[in-house]
């Protein structure tokens, strides 16, 4: 019984001593975060010599702290005779020979230790996360690469040593780990790049990889991966030519079915290097009609040349060219539900680019009415022949599609695309009321640029009805909105100049600068498209388009002028002058970007 109460008295003693010593660390703690450096020593002295090993970092931390290394070194090689195999004092002392000034003697410390490295993995990790947690990076990299040799295995570690590079910045040791690894492991080749992409910081970072990258394809030419990383090294230079060089030399040299080039191309055409990826995609062609990728490499390549004359300024003879490779490939496969998406394009280009309405009405016609087509393929043709309807005069047959594909597809994208369509009609024909009506209720629409475009539109009809109540004006500004919109920018320019000869006293000023802004910037005129739009935020900058032609500003300097500088300055003066702005967000993520603000979650 008298044991038993020993025994209980003995750990209630021992229990209120340890929550004692937790409370005087915390109050430590509390004195160090406060400055009261002494203090917080004195309570770490105390502690220390109750229990010398549980405080022995704290200790050691606080004289360091102090700057006193005489102590600290007494104490460090105290602890060092009493457990000469326990690395952590070892580490201890050589910081506070690296504090003191003393960096051989830490040096050699810490060599001593590499140099008696035992043979075993799990110690060898232990030693490196030491140093590493005593903030040496560098001799954790030495231990881990020391341990790999006396192991004689250079795949060990592999993971500690990228997150070391990573976290020490060192760009070229970074790139080695990964080209060891790599070879053996191309299912992380993504996260090598975006690992690398986060750390570089502008193209003397991607010369090193490049120039470290061809010494190992000059060794092992045959290694894929690493041609793999050259390309996506020149494509993130913008360095299109030669990323594509590189792809088609290893596809040769392989001789695939040019599956490889084939996605390079995809990434080509969303860089708008358009050239490049003609000639990719012309390489698969190349290859045969029996090749899987035929068909679809035939198909990108038209596309592409679409948008590379329809991005830029173009001649009639590329239109026409153009054309005749659309109606080629029709010829060629036929008219089906697989390539009424080429029908449609060239309807497109014929009605828009041609004016051909005639022809490309009968296309569309033809297109509506091939079997198994697609829902959605199918709603996208009724909605492009009922513009082409409009074009051509005849608005009934225009609105009767809208409404067809506005009722048949309820509570979706398309359908509140039809429904503006519809509303634009109405707006183009003078039938103001019945559009204002339609655009209200599309100001709650799910696609945030439709609500845009339809609250814009509500605003100009009753900012201008309310000015003049007849709407003649108006009218006259909706048919030259209508030119533009079938890319007649004669006939658009010479409407919105007679506007102001005809009815003086209208409201529209803001709204034809931004009429001849789009219509500038429709024909590729990106610089003289900055002029109107200055004058809209200098002059109206209250009025309707403020907002939007500070974006186009920004968006115009940043893409298309290359003064990233610029576009800056119209970004922030939309978050500082425009919060309400529905382009608030977009111009906050792309000031940053250009400010050069690290994604959030990196290191």
């Amino acid at each position: 019984m008298k044991r038993l109460v020993a025994i209980i008295i003995f750990t209630l003693f021992t229990s209120s001593a340890l929550f004692a010593q937790v409370d005087e660390l915390q109050l430590a703690r509390q004195f160090t975060t406060n400055g009261e450096l002494q203090k917080a020593l004195d309570i770490y002295q105390k502690l220390y010599k109750q229990d010398n090993e549980a405080y022995f970092t704290y200790y050691i931390n606080g004289l360091l702290g102090l700057k006193k290394f005489d102590e600290a070194e007494s104490t460090a090689k105290k602890m060092l005779r009493k457990h000469p195999a326990d690395f952590k004092y070892s580490i201890a002392l050589g910081r506070v020979y690296t504090q003191k000034g003393d960096i051989d003697k830490a040096n050699a410390v810490y060599d001593d230790l590499i140099k008696n490295l035992p043979a075993d993995a799990g110690e060898i990790a232990n030693l490196a996360t030491q140093f590493y947690q005593a903030e040496n990076t560098d001799y954790a990299i030495k231990i881990f690469l020391q341990g790999r040799k006396l192991l004689n295995n250079d795949k060990l570690y592999t993971f500690e040593l990228i997150g070391l590079y990573r976290f020490k910045r060192d760009k070229a040791g970074l790139i080695e780990e990964y080209l060891n690894f790599l070879p053996e492991n191309p299912a992380f080749i993504t996260q090598a790049e975006n690992t690398l992409s986060a750390m570089f910081e502008g193209s003397a970072d991607y010369d090193l990889l490049r120039s470290a990258v061809l010494r190992r394809i000059q060794k092992d030419p045959q290694q894929t991966i690493y041609v793999d990383l050259l390309t996506w090294q020149y494509l993130q230079q913008k360095d299109y030519d030669q990323a594509l060089n590189q792809a088609l030399a290893m596809s040769r040299r392989q001789n695939d079915d040019g599956n490889s080039i084939f996605d390079l191309c995809q990434t080509l055409v969303s860089d708008q290097a358009y050239d490049t990826a003609i000639r990719g995609y012309e390489y698969v062609i190349g290859k045969g009609k029996d090749q899987p990728l035929y068909i679809p490499a035939k198909i990108e390549l038209i596309n592409t040349k679409n948008l590379l004359v329809t991005s830029g300024k173009y001649t009639q003879a590329d239109l026409v060219g153009l054309e005749k490779d659309y109606t080629d490939l029709l010829t060629e496969f036929g008219k089906t539900s697989s390539t009424v998406f080429a029908m449609q394009r060239l309807a497109k280009l014929q009605a828009f680019k041609l004016h051909k309405l005639s022809d490309a009405q009968k296309l569309l016609e033809e297109a509506i009415g091939i079997p198994d087509i697609k829902a959605n393929m199918l709603a996208s043709c009724k909605l492009d022949l009922g513009d082409i309807y409009l074009l051509n005069n005849e608005p009934w047959e225009a609105t009767l599609l809208y409404q067809q594909v506005e009722t048949g597809y309820p509570n979706t994208n398309i359908s509140q695309e039809a429904k503006f369509r519809d509303a634009k009609l109405a707006y183009y024909t003078g039938d103001f009321a019945w559009a204002k009506g339609q655009l209200d209720v599309l100001k709650a629409a799910t696609s945030q640029l439709i609500a845009n475009d339809a609250l814009n539109l509500s605003l100009l009809i009753s900012d201008n009805l309310q000015a003049d109540t007849s709407g003649n004006a108006l009218k006259m500004y909706a048919r030259a909105d209508l030119h533009i919109f079938a890319e007649q920018p004669e006939k658009a320019i010479m409407t919105l100049d007679s506007i102001g000869i005809k009815y003086p006293d209208n409201a529209l000023n803001d709204d034809i600068l931004m009429a001849k802004a789009r219509i500038l910037i429709q024909q590729k005129n990106f610089t003289d498209a900055i002029a109107p739009l200055k004058k809209i935020v200098e002059d109206h900058p209250f009025n309707l388009w403020a907002d939007d032609a500070v974006f186009m500003l920004g968006d115009l300097y940043e893409n298309k002028l290359n003064n990233k500088e610029q576009a800056k300055i119209y970004y922030q003066k939309i978050i500082t002058d425009y919060a309400g702005s529905l382009w608030i967000n977009e111009a906050r993520k792309r000031f940053r970007i250009l400010r050069g603000d690290k994604p959030v979650g990196d290191s």
